[in-house]
């Protein structure tokens, strides 16, 4: 993975934008929905720049950028039609150890933008790692028809109730199946009848746990689909050797990993509402199903 993916903190980030092109525009037109104070440099503006100036959002310099306009910033953009000049403030910001952009030069760039879908709290990031930006560009317009806009007012009223959920319910545990129980029965909807499913989901959630029983050698492309929702709610895995690379991605990362331990151990993390995945040879998956009728094997096209 060449470039990680980071979510930062606009609020009182300062940002250098040089360039008042098309270019720069496109990139003006998603910083602009941040928090940060934008500081864009050139001596010809576009139209939709002055707009933004005009409205107070940005800071702006009509003239050409000098080596000093990149002190005291946080991050740059060169978006400027003159490619050398982007390469050498690229690689001046890089010796003062300012992460800097390049708009397409991948090469001369500390990070990339990915192409984003915004539903307010909500945000999905779509990346190629500067490879193929068109084809991110579909991605992002097949989720934008997937993802509802009402998923921002959604997870507004979430952010309202966190607290609350955490006064009331003081186990993690069951923060966490209180708000799977919420999404499951509410789904992507923000309605008047958000606030009565909010609080339907305070009562009567279940404390059993779950099981889930893959063999060992299972690959993990032959998994059900309707496996993966599952392996993202587990609070343990159970194996007695290395789990298969592919297998643990699928995983949830911060379920505990651990030795396979008795059947009574099993069974009394079921009855406290433990969700497990015990993964093992066909012939213990075997005994496991036997012992726990309720628990689900994980096989080819089956759930």
């Amino acid at each position: 993975m060449q470039y990680f993916p980071l979510f930062v903190d606009t609020q009182g980030l300062k940002v250098l934008l040089v360039g008042a092109g098309e270019v720069a525009t496109r990139k003006l037109d998603l910083l602009s929905r941040t928090d940060a104070h934008i500081h864009v440099i050139a001596p010809t503006v576009a139209n939709d720049i002055e707009n933004y100036y005009t409205q107070g959002r940005i800071q702006l310099s009509r003239r050409e950028v000098c080596a000093d306009d990149i002190a005291n910033v946080d991050i740059i953009y060169l978006a400027t039609a003159a490619e050398q000049l982007n390469m050498d403030f690229a690689q001046l910001a890089t010796e003062r150890g300012i992460w800097v952009n390049v708009v397409d030069n991948p090469k001369f760039c500390r990070f990339i933008t990915p192409s984003i879908v915004d539903r307010g709290r909500l945000v999905v990031a779509i990346s190629t790692a500067g490879a193929a930006p068109v084809f991110a560009r579909t991605i992002r317009s097949r989720l934008e028809t997937m993802l509802p806009s009402s998923l921002a007012p959604l997870f507004d009223f979430v952010a309202s109730k966190r607290e609350e959920v955490q006064h009331k319910l003081l186990a993690g545990k069951d923060r966490r199946l209180f708000w799977e129980r919420f999404f499951t029965t509410n789904q992507d909807k923000f309605d008047a009848l958000t606030e009565q499913r909010y609080l339907e989901s305070f009562e009567d959630f279940s404390v059993k746990g779950e099981i889930l029983l893959l063999t060992e050698d299972t690959p993990a492309h032959l998994l059900p689909i309707a496996a993966m929702p599952l392996l993202q709610t587990l609070d343990v895995v159970y194996s007695d050797s290395a789990l298969d690379s592919e297998i643990n991605e699928l995983l949830r990362r911060d379920a505990s990993r651990e030795a396979v331990p008795l059947l009574s151990d099993i069974t009394h993390q079921y009855e406290h509402g433990s969700r497990m995945l015990i993964v093992s040879s066909a012939a213990k998956v075997a005994q496991f199903s036997a012992h726990f009728p309720m628990a689900k094997h994980l096989r080819p096209g089956a759930i």
